[in-house]
Formats: structure tokens, C-alpha cells, sequence
């Protein structure tokens, strides 16, 4: 855990919950529909989240090693659309936390934490492919396929 910048990922872990709201303000900013769709209950789940998702930015800027953003994407996927939050709600938090961390990161740690979540936000997309989020459905094609 010291390949990359422990410093900063110190410094990362020492705001975990300033960063993880600030993070979950840029994201409604950017997309304003998710607090309807969300409703206070998932916002509050979000926030919770978006500290693990802090802790694990940490770690990989400490390891130096993006994949570990990666695999926490790769593994929380699923959980959001059993909650049935669209993948674009995360990589607009993911694009979030990236602004946020702008204001404690130096420009060399900020670019191994752009990496990072951009693979994080490659997986997402990568599931929003594949659950069908990428497309609103045709409601005449769905009666169809529904046979009624």
C-alpha cells in the first residue's frame, strides 16, 4: 500500500464523509432527477455508499493499483440494480467524486485517481449496457413481447 501515494490517500480517508457529500451534491447537481427517483431513503443509502467508495479511491491511490475501484464496481453492480439504481446515476456519482477529490488531490495523485474511476466508470457502463439502462423501452415493442 505504498506504490502509489499514501500521503494523499491519507489525506483522502481523513475527509471520507466530507468528500462522499460533496461527492452525492455534484452528482444531483449534474442529474437532478435522481433525488425523485431515489427519494430520501436511497439518497441516504447513497451517501452510506459513497464513503466505501471513497475508502476504496484511497486504496487504490495508495497502492497505486486502479483495480481496486474497479473491483468494488465490479461488485457493487449488481446490489444497485437488485435496488433497481440505474448504472447512470453511479457514474454521474462517479464524476462527482472526482470533483470533489480535485480540491484535495495534487495534479500528478489527481491523474491516478482519474484512471482509477474511469475504469469504475467503464464497469458501470459496461452494466448499463447489459441490464438495458442505455435505451428507454418501446412501450408498443413491450406490449408486444408481453403478448398484450
Amino acid at each position: 500500500m505504498r506504490a502509489g501515494f499514501p500521503a494523499a490517500a491519507e489525506r483522502v480517508r481523513s475527509g471520507q464523509a466530507r468528500l462522499g457529500a460533496r461527492a452525492l451534491e455534484v452528482a444531483l447537481q449534474r442529474d437532478p432527477t435522481i433525488r425523485e427517483r431515489a427519494e430520501e431513503t436511497g439518497l441516504r443509502q447513497l451517501l452510506r455508499d459513497t464513503e466505501v467508495f471513497v475508502e476504496r479511491v484511497a486504496r487504490a491511490l495508495a497502492s497505486g493499483d486502479p483495480g481496486e475501484v474497479r473491483e468494488w464496481a465490479d461488485w457493487v453492480a449488481p446490489v444497485y440494480r437488485r435496488r433497481q439504481v440505474p448504472m447512470d446515476d453511479l457514474v454521474s456519482l462517479s464524476e462527482g467524486l472526482r470533483s470533489a477529490l480535485a480540491a484535495v488531490l495534487a495534479p500528478e495523485e489527481q491523474a491516478a485517481v482519474d484512471v482509477a474511476l474511469d475504469e469504475a466508470v467503464a464497469t458501470f457502463r459496461r452494466y448499463r449496457r447489459l441490464a438495458g439502462d442505455a435505451r428507454k423501452r418501446s412501450r408498443i415493442i413491450t406490449a408486444l413481447y408481453r403478448g398484450g
